[in-house]
């Protein structure tokens, strides 16, 4: 049977009791031969409350704590097709979760009597929320070896620094089938393809009806002048009919002025030689 390698030793020792974790770290050094690894396991530091809380959990309760990783994972490379509402109730998925997995965390280490405060439990959510958000976190929570919990913000050199030994990575999530992931994003370019569509229509169907406004209107004054016109023609056909007949008939009123004039000279000079004669008398 091979010797337990170091990664072995300290996860061990960081689910045991907390009490006795000195005193079991001393004994784990002393029963190896290596003498670097024997240094190595005596530079163990203790973990914390939470942190040992998190480490009884991932040991203990490896296949339901993987389950929750392996979802994380398939929900991290999903979000990116999905839309705000669905992005929100997603969020609010896993706050539950993350709830719900501290709370069993704390009941399994409550149960081999140890105290758990509400600052512990926090600090508990958090490293498991930290997991769900980020692969080497989640790596870190899953390898059982916490020295200390992790916050979702931690850089990578803390989560580095968190963890004894190396952090194991984890399986990548199963892809989807592509033609699944295909079929969602030709779905959601259509979807918003259509969206565009409709706006487009519903602001070219308004530009048309201010057209068909502005064309009516015009039509309508197109008709009103067209008439103008026709009546004005009719004004000026009637007007040159009238000019052409008084034209026709003023030659005429001119030679009968004449005439009527000359009869007037005739009997003006009639009149002076009556009046004449008549002085004479």
């Amino acid at each position: 049977m091979a010797d337990p390698t170091f990664e072995e030793i300290a996860a061990a020792l960081y689910a045991g009791p907390p009490d006795t974790f000195v005193s079991s770290r001393k004994d784990q050094a002393a029963g190896v031969d290596e003498r670097e690894l024997a240094s190595r396991i005596l530079a163990l530091r203790k973990p914390s409350v939470a942190a040992w809380v998190v480490n009884v959990f991932a040991q203990e309760r490896a296949g339901q704590l993987g389950e929750a990783l392996q979802l994380a994972a398939e929900l991290r490379e999903a979000q990116e097709d999905l839309d705000a509402a669905a992005l929100a109730k997603l969020g609010r998925e896993r706050r539950a979760l993350t709830r719900r997995l501290a709370e069993m965390a704390a009941e399994l280490a409550g149960s081999r009597g140890e105290r758990i405060t509400s600052a512990t439990r926090e600090a508990v959510e958090a490293s498991i929320s930290a997991a769900f958000f980020d692969p080497a976190a989640a790596g870190a929570v899953a390898s059982g070896r916490l020295v200390r919990t992790i916050e979702p913000s931690a850089s990578a050199d803390d989560i580095r620094d968190a963890v004894a030994g190396e952090i194991p990575e984890l399986e990548p999530a199963p892809q989807r089938p592509p033609d699944e992931l295909q079929a969602r994003r030709l779905r959601r370019d259509a979807e918003r393809q259509l969206a565009n569509a409709e706006k487009e229509h519903t602001a070219a169907e308004r530009e048309l009806a201010t057209h068909d406004a502005a064309l009516q209107k015009l039509q309508t004054r197109a008709a009103e002048l067209a008439e103008s016109v026709a009546e004005l023609e009719a004004q000026l056909a009637r007007t040159r009919a009238e000019a052409d007949r008084v034209g026709e008939e003023l030659p005429q009123a001119t030679d009968r002025q004449a005439e009527a004039a000359q009869k007037v000279d005739v009997a003006a000079d009639a009149v002076t030689r009556a009046r004449k004669a008549l002085d004479e008398l």
